[in-house]
């Protein structure tokens, strides 16, 4: 018997890494809160907590400081890392729900004013165990 033919894979965790990004969406604290307390919901998803946004302070080497903000849903996380002056944001929105990554990532690419991304849609949990197991 072969149980990985039977298996759905648990999610996708789709990363996006954009560059030359407008500083002012990069450096607007509501903004990223925002999208991280609406977002579950326009994807069918339910938070568990509050998202919790906090400015990073420069660390003196690769980050010059910005906005970074999580929400743990039920389905996983969404996170996302500004760095202002570098006019750069890395964002992951990871789930085991269903969902298709195309309108997250053309909603970002306006919201932060881009069009240079780099993307990458990760299948986790390939081997993920089928509830016939869970006896």
């Amino acid at each position: 018997m072969n149980l990985f033919n039977k298996r759905k894979p648990f999610g996708l965790h789709l990363m996006m890494d954009m560059y030359n990004c407008d500083p002012k969406s990069l450096d607007d604290k509501d903004l990223v809160q925002k999208e991280l307390d609406t977002l579950p919901g326009k994807m069918g998803m339910r938070k568990l907590i509050d998202p919790v946004v906090l400015f990073a302070q420069p660390n003196g080497i690769k980050d010059p400081g910005g906005w970074s903000g999580f929400v743990m849903i039920q389905e996983s996380h969404i996170s996302i890392h500004t760095f202002i002056k570098r006019r750069f944001v890395t964002i992951d929105v990871y789930s085991c729900k269903e969902f298709d990554p195309k309108p997250i990532i053309e909603h970002f690419k306006k919201l932060f004013k881009t069009k240079d991304v780099e993307l990458e849609v990760v299948v986790r949990g390939k081997k993920y165990p089928p509830k016939d197991l869970e006896d």
